[in-house]
């Protein structure tokens, strides 16, 4: 930028040289010098300005986010089968043991508190000696609490109602055997503990007070109280850690 300024001389004195400032910048293209004008010169003084150009307009497109799940709890399945024995009261004040399969479906529905769906069945081949089996096949539902429910470790209680069918021998009155069945309602109160293996995979240990009903000696239908263990592994549908499906915030 070039600035070039002249007093006027006063009148009967001698012109003063010319006196020149000049200031070096990069300068904008000649289409953006502006003219100005000021009172004190006698004759238009060009002055250059830069002139910025406008910004070009910048469209920034929002990021797309998930949207957050509502608030509360999500439920979880979970499938097991496993190895199952059963001490089984028998009319003459014995017991048999039997063993078996069982298999159970449960949804724990992160409060706590869950559901699950027993079945299971056991079998002993030979009882009081005779080569007659006896078995056991339940079928029960009820309520599941989870005092504790951690990532790898977690304990159960629940109770479980339903029904059962025993058949096998029993002692009549005349100091022989006889072969029958009864089938009625029964229950199991117990818990247990379940750890987990991996995010899909868990094994769980049970012990359950299992009450079935069967003949006694006088080939009247009596209740039998029984002890169930149970030892499963658990499969997870959803690879999903138990604090990870807790409480949505």
């Amino acid at each position: 930028m070039s600035i070039t300024a002249q007093d006027r001389p006063a009148s009967g004195q001698p012109a003063l040289p010319v006196q020149s400032l000049t200031v070096a910048q990069d300068l904008a293209p000649a289409s953006d010098m502006t003219t100005v004008t000021t009172a004190s010169s006698p004759a238009p003084v060009p002055i250059r300005v830069l002139v910025q150009p406008a910004p070009a307009f910048l469209y920034l497109r929002p990021i797309r986010q998930i949207p957050a799940a509502p608030a509360g709890y999500a439920p979880a399945w979970n499938f097991s089968a496993g190895y199952s024995v059963t001490s089984l009261g028998l009319p003459s004040a014995r017991r048999a043991v039997l063993s078996g399969m069982n298999a159970s479906v449960s949804t724990d529905s992160g409060k706590r508190f869950g559901a699950k769906l027993d079945l299971g069945y056991e079998r002993a081949p030979n009882v009081y000696t005779n080569g007659r089996p006896m078995s056991v096949l339940s079928y029960l539902v009820g309520p599941v609490l989870y005092p504790s429910n951690g990532n790898l470790l977690s304990t159960y209680a629940h109770l479980l109602v339903g029904g059962a069918r025993v058949a096998g021998p029993f002692p009549n009155g005349n100091g022989g055997l006889n072969i029958g069945y009864v089938h009625r309602p029964a229950w199991a109160f117990g818990g247990g503990v379940e750890y987990r293996l991996s995010p899909a995979f868990g094994f769980r240990v049970g012990v359950d007070y299992l009450h079935t009903h069967f003949y006694n000696s006088s080939g009247a239908v009596r209740g039998q109280n029984d002890i169930r263990i149970v030892n499963s592994f658990v499969y997870y549908p959803g690879d999903r850690f138990r604090s990870h499906r807790r409480l949505i915030p």
